[in-house]
């Protein structure tokens, strides 16, 4: 710095100094708002001792908090000048550097199961439910769950969800409708397909069609015409191939093949358990306080595995049981074997459990039933029969034979420990053909002791014969047939035997049939159907 430097900042320096020790003046009204004073105390301040600007602190873009003002032994912090003898002293300004910072060693790596050990993602989620619920909303009824009859007589306060109430009388709508909208555009463009006569195909074919998407149904020709004209009604393009369900899911799978058809059965994927899991939410929300829920296993596994997520991620403590029949035990022979069993040595009854041959447990549905499930069971046919015609009498309703398995758990007697509880059977579908139904109706009375068939010796005399139908009239039963032979063995050359189907109130009554008839007609002799 040469001299005039020297000297011009000198001056500048003192003149500074002396307006800093001076008196402050009063301020005027006028220079009360005149910011000059704190314009000279932020100049001034420093924001760091040591710090390298004589003329106030200068920020990294954004203004500091005001500072302090500074005291006059800190002057020579910002160079300070003095004037000794008219020489010039000047201070020299050093930039202190910053302390070394001195960096910690890092921490000695260790894997990551040390620590934690992550989570497997679970395969079905009460999000995927729930988004479920939401989406199929509009398209889905919400099925009523109501009070039973039959409460009373069983000795449990028991609540029927009725899921046979659905526009193709299955729960599997549920499913099939959040699996259709979860389809990308190209594939509801191209169309889907499916090939076995059961309540999965019967939802396909409606609500592809509300969702204007292509449907086309390959049947066997041993479908019945009516089901069949059902396909037709909902809009799908019936085409029949092959005498077996074998062939027409070959020729199926062929033609989605060919033409770029999405091939749909009934199967374990996510999106098709969380439609049918719903059913546990809505029953959540509709009974209160709820302590067990009963539903269909067989043919059903995805209902099961589905609701019991959305049940137990409600409440843990309500108890959740399946229930299949005792000629297709595929979830208990899995459960005792720890693994989903393929195939089950068994010969269930083809009328009533067909559509159930076709179905197989998979992993993921197992391992779900395994986990949430607290009971299986399994009911006779016998008892399935019987409920049917409990839901009949009492519910005015028909169901399968699927649908029924639930209340004939209880009817059976299996289920004990919910004497005095609440429970909500879940009652699934109600397919089935008329001309079954009938055949189902006479035997269930049969089993329940309500239809007895007997015969009876009488004599050729005139007016044995009117006296026995007097008789029947007089306690108040229903003729259901009589059949009148002549004897053909010689030691009873006079005598007629007499067949008659009778139908009574209930076992009561039967009862006091059969010892009445005994009393007066000693050769009696009851016939089992």
């Amino acid at each position: 710095m040469n001299f005039a430097a020297q000297l011009l900042y000198s001056s500048y320096l003192s003149e500074r100094l002396q307006r800093l020790f001076s008196p402050r003046p009063a301020l005027k009204d006028t220079e009360e708002n005149d910011p000059f004073w704190q314009r000279e105390e932020l100049q001034l301040g420093p924001r760091h001792p040591g710090g390298p600007f004589p003329f106030g602190y200068m920020g990294n873009g954004t203004a500091g908090c005001r500072p302090a003002l500074i005291e006059p032994e800190r002057l020579k912090d910002f160079g300070e000048e003095h004037l000794l003898n008219g020489d010039v002293k000047v201070y020299e300004m050093k930039v202190a550097e910053a302390p070394e910072i001195k960096l910690m060693e890092p921490p000695k790596t260790r894997r990551v199961s040390v620590f934690r050990t992550t989570p497997k993602p679970q395969y079905l989620r009460f999000e995927d439910i729930s988004a479920a619920a939401f989406r199929i909303q509009t398209g889905i009824q919400k099925t009523p769950c109501t009070y039973s009859r039959l409460s009373k007589q069983y000795g449990m306060e028991i609540y029927l969800k009725k899921e046979q109430l659905h526009y193709t009388g299955s729960v599997k709508e549920r499913g099939v409708l959040y699996l259709l909208t979860c389809l990308t555009q190209e594939q509801q463009r191209k169309g889907v397909i499916v090939s076995t006569d059961c309540n999965f195909s019967m939802a396909v074919a409606h609500h592809a069609v509300e969702l204007k998407i292509p449907v086309f149904a390959i049947m066997p020709s041993s479908c019945s015409s009516p089901r069949l004209r059902i396909y037709r009604d909902y809009g799908a393009m019936v085409i029949s191939y092959g005498s077996t369900g074998h062939d027409s899911r070959n020729h199926a799978r062929h033609l989605a093949k060919e033409n770029g058809y999405l091939y749909l059965e009934e199967d374990e994927s996510e999106a098709y358990l969380a439609g049918l899991g719903t059913v546990g939410m809505e029953i959540f929300e509709q009974v209160p306080k709820v302590d067990a829920v009963v539903l269909p296993a067989a043919g059903q596994y995805g209902l099961l595995a589905g609701t019991a997520a959305a049940i137990k991620h409600l409440n843990s403590q309500i108890t959740v049981i399946g229930v299949e029949p005792e000629g297709f035990p595929l979830l208990l022979q899995s459960l005792k074997t720890d693994s989903p069993v393929k195939d089950v040595h068994s010969n269930p009854n083809k009328q009533l459990y067909g559509d159930l041959m076709e179905r197989s447990l998979g992993v993921n549905v197992f391992q779900l039933t395994k986990k949430l499930v607290d009971k299986v069971i399994s009911v006779s046919e016998e008892d399935s029969l019987v409920a049917m015609l409990r839901f009949q009498e009492f519910e005015r309703s028909t169901v399968d034979t699927e649908g029924a398995m639930g209340l004939a758990a209880i009817l059976a007697g299996q289920l004990p420990e919910l004497k005095g509880r609440k429970v909500v059977v879940v009652v699934s579908s109600a397919n089935m053909e008329l001309a079954l139904v009938r055949q189902c109706v006479d035997r269930a009375l049969v089993l329940d002791d309500r239809v007895s068939k007997f015969s009876v010796q009488l004599g050729e005399w005139p007016g044995d014969m009117a006296k026995l139908l007097d008789f029947l009239s007089r306690e108040d039963v229903r003729l259901l047939d009589v059949c009148h032979r002549t004897q053909s063995d010689r030691s009873d050359l006079f005598k007629a035997k007499v067949e008659c189907v009778v139908e009574t109130r209930d076992k009561s009554q039967s009862a006091q049939l059969r010892r009445s008839l005994s009393e007066r007609y000693p050769s009696i002799c009851w016939l089992d159907r």
